[in-house]
């Protein structure tokens, strides 16, 4: 049987917004389709071998739930970088998808070291960043829509070596300037959209348990499943932020 390791990092202080529920959707999607997963808690001060480890979740967290991980993880930076460079899977959310980066700055000032995984950095605005968001995401050929929700008072800034999930249809994404959202380094992606993002965008979710499966080799194509109920909670989703947008618009004239 094929076999997954999901290693879930703190899952009590990294849960904002319903990030549980991306486990859940990973855990039903695999399970349908006859594939075991092993989802392994990894909490604060715990040893953590990562070359043990096929997908990496890591949730949203608070200012303060950032600086715990920061420096809990920092130690072990060197391996994580290394199954990032060998090609372990890795879906950050939110204040997690931050700590990949060189630094945080808090809106007190407070700089956060990150984990230097990624070229970026981030730095706190003067307003948070909320609502719906939509973006298009190229990891498909065509392209497909993501939706989810973003509370974020962090801008993040990517180097040129990184490339964004996806463009901003609607929302802020990244820094509310350039219209990126997210990230794609290898097998890691990282985003500001919670919701959970995944029960609404299978495809995404499908995406990281194939990268999973073929990170150890198992050469294991995902049969296609049901996914009306997934496909219309999407639309649904699109069709809200559309009347949110024209009522904002409407308002403005």
């Amino acid at each position: 049987m094929a076999a997954i390791n999901i290693y879930h990092l703190y899952p009590g202080q990294l849960n904002l917004y319903g990030d549980r529920g991306n486990m859940l959707s990973l855990l039903r999607r695999a399970e349908w389709r006859g594939i075991k997963l092993n989802i392994i808690p990894v909490e604060p001060g715990g040893n953590i071998n990562f070359a043990n480890s096929d997908l990496l979740f890591m949730g949203g967290g608070q200012d303060s739930d950032q600086k715990l991980v920061a420096k809990d993880l920092k130690g072990h930076s060197k391996n994580l970088q290394r199954a990032v460079d060998e090609g372990m899977t890795i879906f950050a959310v939110c204040g997690s998808y931050q700590l990949l980066g060189s630094y945080y700055t808090t809106a007190d000032g407070e700089k956060i070291g990150g984990l230097e995984i990624l070229d970026m950095h981030t730095e706190a605005g003067n307003n948070r960043l909320t609502g719906n968001a939509v973006i298009s995401c190229s990891l498909w050929e065509p392209e497909k829509t993501l939706v989810g929700f973003e509370n974020h008072a962090g801008r993040t800034h990517l180097g040129p070596s990184l490339k964004p999930l996806g463009k901003v249809l609607s929302g802020f994404g990244n820094n509310g300037l350039d219209q990126k959202e997210g990230v794609v380094y290898k097998n890691v992606i990282g985003t500001y959209l919670h919701g959970s993002l995944l029960p609404k965008n299978p495809w995404l979710t499908d995406y990281l348990l194939q990268k999973a499966l073929a990170y150890r080799n198992q050469d294991i194509r995902l049969s296609p499943l049901n996914d009306y109920m997934e496909e219309q909670a999407h639309r649904a989703a699109i069709e809200l932020t559309k009347s949110k947008k024209h009522k904002r618009n409407s308002t403005r004239a």
